[in-house]
């Protein structure tokens, strides 16, 4: 296997989460996206970040349709704007 093969199936495991063991014991990626929500919807009413004009925009599509491939039961897709 030559080093471009070799560094896309690296890729490939990592970003279907078969890269190291998934620990079940660790906090849901959906529970860790509304704490970061919940953080900067209080930043922004505080007044010390803006809303991005990116998030204000609505999508008739909701990002979760436009998966590329199924992650891990423990991910959740999200787009960097909601971060």
């Amino acid at each position: 296997m030559d080093t471009k093969a070799l560094r896309q199936k690296i890729l490939d495991l990592a970003i279907h989460g078969k890269l190291v063991p998934q620990d079940p014991n660790d906090e849901p990626a959906s529970v860790l996206l509304e704490r970061i929500k919940a953080e900067k919807e209080r930043l922004i009413k505080e007044g010390k970040i803006k809303r991005s004009k990116k998030s204000a925009k609505t999508s008739d599509t909701p990002h979760y349709e436009n998966v590329p491939f199924e992650v891990p039961e423990s991910w959740v897709w999200t787009t960097i704007e909601e971060i």
